[in-house]
């Protein structure tokens, strides 16, 4: 399939996880696809196994984006697709937010997200669709992700606001919200291996489905938002979670 013929694609914390097989998606689509991420090694190790361009930079560094933007103008102009989708997970419970922790998650799963939309804004064609990477954390109440969960939820209404403004210009912008996936996030938590097992096999439990996701079926939700085939969609939240947003109390 060539849903994506034509199109310049741009994705923030592609050289691992959900950024990765989006990437790695959107390129089968017919996209030319760029790769951002704060890690060299990663990057141009993904960039490489992708046969994609890979650029560096953090997205909670204003003027480390701002190069990134500049580079991406001057190698491709303009951009069709943008998938804001860096993001970290710092499990914190109520009482022991530290604010090393706090500012990381705002800095990188808010900031970082709204301002990589700022400056991407003036290169994206009108027509162009962006898609934030959220999480159905926004919503569930789950213990030790208040402050993980408050970013996501803020990027939610930052979503539905940027759709009405956007709007004019045919720009559509949606979110996607995952609930457990298999990815490196949870290992880069600090946790022990204890802890996460724990975690994980307590959070499978309550998912319907029975299992994690796959980055693989994010990456499929992003194609379709960002195709000409979800033309009529923008405000809008998608719940890829195995059914755990709808009977978060599902057990057995």
């Amino acid at each position: 399939m060539s849903t994506l013929r034509g199109k310049v694609a741009v994705i923030t914390g592609g050289n691992s996880g959900i950024g990765y097989s989006t990437a790695r998606k959107l390129k089968e689509e017919g996209a030319t696809v760029i790769i951002i991420g704060r890690s060299q090694e990663r990057v141009n190790s993904a960039a490489k196994e992708l046969d994609v361009r890979g650029i560096i930079a953090d997205v909670s560094d204003l003027s480390a984006m701002d190069k990134a933007v500049h580079q991406v103008k001057n190698e491709f102009e303009r951009i069709d697709i943008l998938f804001v989708n860096a993001g970290v997970f710092i499990p914190m419970p109520v009482g022991q937010n530290s604010e090393e922790g706090f500012n990381t998650l705002i800095d990188i799963n808010f900031k970082g997200a709204i301002f990589t939309i700022e400056k991407f804004l003036p290169l994206l064609n009108d027509g162009s669709s962006i898609i934030n990477l959220s999480s159905i954390n926004a919503y569930t109440g789950m213990p030790n992700t208040a402050v993980y969960g408050a970013t996501k939820a803020a990027l939610n209404s930052y979503t539905r606001a940027a759709a009405t403004e956007l709007a004019p210009r045919k720009i559509r912008v949606n979110a996607v919200n995952p609930g457990p996936i298999a990815t490196p996030i949870f290992s880069k938590t600090g946790m022990s291996e204890e802890q996460l097992k724990g975690m994980g096999d307590m959070m499978q439990n309550r998912i319907p489905l029975k299992r994690y996701g796959k980055p693989e079926e994010i990456a499929e939700m992003v194609a379709f938002l960002a195709s000409d085939k979800a033309s009529f969609i923008t405000g809008s939240e998608f719940n890829v979670d195995g059914g755990l947003n709808v009977n978060p109390i599902f057990a057995g």
